[in-house]
């Protein structure tokens, strides 16, 4: 990664107002909303007037939360206006009693559950905005902007929230910058005929922005040219950052064995939880079972419980039940604690991944990682110097990756200092913030 894209940039004169439209994860910690929120809570206390606005559910962070309470585009509102015309003309009054935020966390209840041809309508709908199903929805947004906030720019951090700019740009006259945020894994998914239609509109969309932003230079090049169509250099690179407060403190660790691998991050197949499994039990095949555990820790949604229930079966089945243990999702203070605990940090993804906020918090926190070699890893790894690449979805590689650091404490610590010192220097929220904010500056 170029190294003009790390630098801290200095601190502006001018005092910003920014609508941060953000998207909730329905009651999951979410590394996005989590990133989120630590940007507004920064340029918040540098004086600049930013209100972080959920859609589909309310945000939820390990931090303090800085969102707005109200949530626009409310997931049951939306479901309900795509499904039933009627929800399409009934009373504003009406709509609020769904976009109770207790009602819209329960969404993550039915993650998985919907239909494809009904995810396929829905982007479609939204892409359309003005012209779709949620017309309504997108009407209370912007005149809540226009009349009520009066913002010098919006920021929408997910490009499937970029068909809200033609209204926005219309009633505010103000610029509209988006943010990449990992969605190819969502649309190449999508079926036909919606996969080609939502193409369509995307980079019908992505013109009327004014930029965008995304977390590295392989995403950036990535999205211009398969889904946005727009020039690579409309495209800012802005890395996601962590606020450091309790990381890195240089807790002592227990001398090994055993030596412990850890996984942080949505336990999902492609997450490649699968992949560090079987190389876990290599591992274990070369250095004893009593000599090396594996600990787990992440969000477990519904669909994904037999997905975990199959990998505690293998482990089961190879003997390793002791050398196995599942956190669940942790706390931030939780968070901390079970990276304390690592000598070695992995998660390898199936996906070629854009962001990799895990990576970031265990580098933190001194423990040296082993990634494939694909995605935004590569320019990671070469700005903190604090792990290895491996050939993508091998175990075998993996497995021979995490041994070559089990077996050389030497090179293991000095690959989670230098990651450490760098991360810090480098992926810290002020120095994150600032570098978007100079974003903004370009188009104010």
């Amino acid at each position: 990664m170029e190294e003009n894209h790390f630098l801290i940039a200095s601190h502006t004169s001018k005092n910003m107002k920014v609508a941060y439209i953000t998207a909730g994860a329905a009651g999951m910690y979410c590394g996005t909303c989590i990133h989120d929120n630590m940007v507004a809570t920064v340029l918040k206390k540098q004086g600049h007037n930013v209100t972080l606005i959920p859609t589909y559910t309310p945000t939820r962070t390990d931090e303090a939360n800085v969102s707005m309470d109200r949530v626009f585009f409310g997931g049951i509102n939306v479901y309900l206006q795509q499904k039933l015309s009627i929800f399409r003309h009934t009373p504003w009054a009406i709509d609020k009693l769904f976009d109770n935020p207790a009602l819209l966390n329960g969404l993550s209840r039915f993650s998985g559950s919907t239909d494809a041809s009904d995810l396929g309508e829905l982007t479609v709908s939204m892409l359309r905005a003005e012209h779709g199903h949620q017309k309504k929805e997108l009407t209370k947004l912007v005149k809540w902007l226009a009349e009520e906030n009066r913002p010098d720019i919006v920021y929408l951090t997910n490009s499937m929230l970029v068909g809200f700019t033609t209204q926005i740009k219309k009633a505010l006259d103000v610029p509209v910058v988006c943010a990449l945020q990992g969605e190819d894994i969502f649309l190449q998914d999508l079926i036909e005929p919606y996969k080609t239609e939502v193409l369509t509109l995307l980079r019908k969309r992505a013109a009327e922005a004014d930029g965008f932003v995304a977390p590295c230079d392989y995403y950036a090049q990535f999205m211009a040219d398969a889904y946005l169509a727009v020039p690579v250099d409309k495209i800012d690179i802005v890395p996601l950052g962590l606020n450091m407060d309790g990381h890195g403190m240089l807790v002592e660790k227990p001398e090994p064995p055993p030596f412990i691998i850890g996984y942080l991050a949505r336990i999902c197949p492609e997450k490649g939880l699968h992949i560090l499994v079987d190389a876990f039990l290599r591992v274990a095949e070369a250095f004893g079972a009593d000599n090396v555990q594996l600990h787990v820790a992440g969000y477990l949604g519904k669909k994904d419980e037999p997905y975990l229930e199959e990998l505690i079966n293998q482990i089961q089945e190879a003997g390793l039940s002791n050398s196995f243990v599942h956190h669940g999702e942790v706390t931030r203070t939780e968070k901390i604690d079970f990276l304390n605990r690592l000598h070695v940090f992995s998660v390898p993804t199936v996906y070629r991944e854009s962001k990799g906020l895990s990576i970031i918090e265990s580098l933190a926190n001194g423990v040296p990682v082993v990634q494939p070699h694909h995605g935004t890893f590569p320019e990671m790894l070469d700005a903190t110097g604090g792990g290895i690449l491996v050939e993508p979805e091998s175990p075998e590689a993996l497995a021979t990756g995490i041994m070559e650091l089990l077996n050389d404490a030497e090179q293991r610590e000095h690959l989670g200092e230098t990651g450490r010192i760098n991360t810090h220097q480098k992926f810290n929220d002020t120095a994150i913030a600032e570098q978007l904010l100079k974003v903004f500056e370009k188009y104010t």
